[in-house]
């Protein structure tokens, strides 16, 4: 077996699989449905919607196949990333790559594969829409065309998820993405009890004040401007989202409380420094942080209820100092 190598914009590649949030997502009947369709029309036993993460393929959609995931080291899909061209493997028994690859071998017993290249609006390379079949096969052009339009479909369907879990004025994640993300959390804390989460809770103060007095486009830059000091202060794996209109909220996934404080440091000088150079307006926000165990067994609305009341504290504590 031959391990696929790593794309070369790799890094860049992961950064936005994450941002899209569909990572370890529920069923999707608009993803299912074309899968469905791969089978028929090709007649074939297995048809995967798969994304390439960082150790492991998960699979969005998946026909004939009982599993959520693979190791990414046995994947075909690995190699299938590396090119904008489908990949075509008529006899796995014959290709070197993969005549002793644990998924030939072994159940599901591949012998042919197809896997067309799933392209994020950029042109980077997410994952593949592939057919799989225990049986040999050739592959026709009229089957390669047909494979393109179906993965087409899929890549509509990826943009139009992005459309509708994305805040349009920030273009960061919104309030349906937020609690999508952190509810699949909450299922990897069934399988990983050790693992720790905060949630920080930000929300604006004097923002109503911007508003009417400066103009909704002051108020919108200061949104647009609060969002991207966010997403520069915490990590591209962590979930930056707006929840309301002046409401925002990271979920952090952690081994040590100190990373996320250290994070919350670094929006705070960063915020200092953006209002060190104006002189319209300040950019002023309180913050409440609260860290979960998942083995405490964790309720999302118990967790952001008592982040909103320390956030409220603070509030009430800058207010009475002013």
């Amino acid at each position: 077996m031959i391990e696929a190598s790593n794309p070369s914009n790799e890094q860049h590649r992961l950064e936005i699989l994450n941002s899209l949030n569909i990572l370890d997502s529920d069923r999707n009947e608009r993803f299912d449905r074309i899968t469905r369709l791969a089978t028929r029309v090709f007649n074939v036993g297995i048809s995967l919607v798969s994304l390439i993460d960082k150790d492991r393929q998960w699979f969005k959609s998946e026909i004939g196949l009982e599993t959520k995931e693979t190791d990414r080291a046995i994947s075909f899909c690995g190699h299938a990333i590396n090119s904008s061209e489908i990949l075509i493997v008529e006899d796995a028994q014959n290709d070197v790559r993969f005549h002793d690859n644990p998924l030939v071998i072994n159940a599901p017993f591949i012998r042919f594969y197809a896997g067309c290249p799933l392209k994020y609006r950029d042109g980077t390379i997410l994952g593949t829409l592939c057919i799989i079949d225990a049986m040999p096969r050739e592959f026709t052009d009229e089957d390669r065309q047909l494979l393109r339009d179906l993965a087409a479909m899929v890549e509509n369907e990826i943009a139009a998820l992005e459309l509708a879990t994305t805040d349009e004025l920030t273009k960061i994640a919104n309030r349906r993405a937020f609690f999508s993300v952190a509810q699949s959390l909450l299922k990897v804390c069934e399988r990983k009890p050790d693992t720790c989460f905060s949630i920080a809770f930000f929300d604006l103060n004097d923002f109503k004040f911007i508003n009417d007095n400066l103009g909704h486009d002051a108020g919108d830059d200061v949104l647009i401007t609060f969002a991207n000091k966010l997403q520069q202060s915490f990590r591209v794996c962590d979930i930056v989202a707006r929840i309301g209109g002046d409401e925002f909220a990271v979920l952090y996934a952690h081994e040590k409380k100190e990373q996320i404080e250290n994070a919350v440091q670094r929006f705070e000088k960063s915020i200092n420094q953006f209002n060190r150079n104006r002189i319209d307006y300040q950019i002023k926000y309180s913050v409440g942080v609260v860290e979960f165990s998942c083995k405490d067994n964790p309720s999302l609305d118990a967790m952001l209820s008592k982040a909103d009341s320390l956030m409220y504290q603070q509030k009430r504590a800058l207010k009475q100092s002013s």
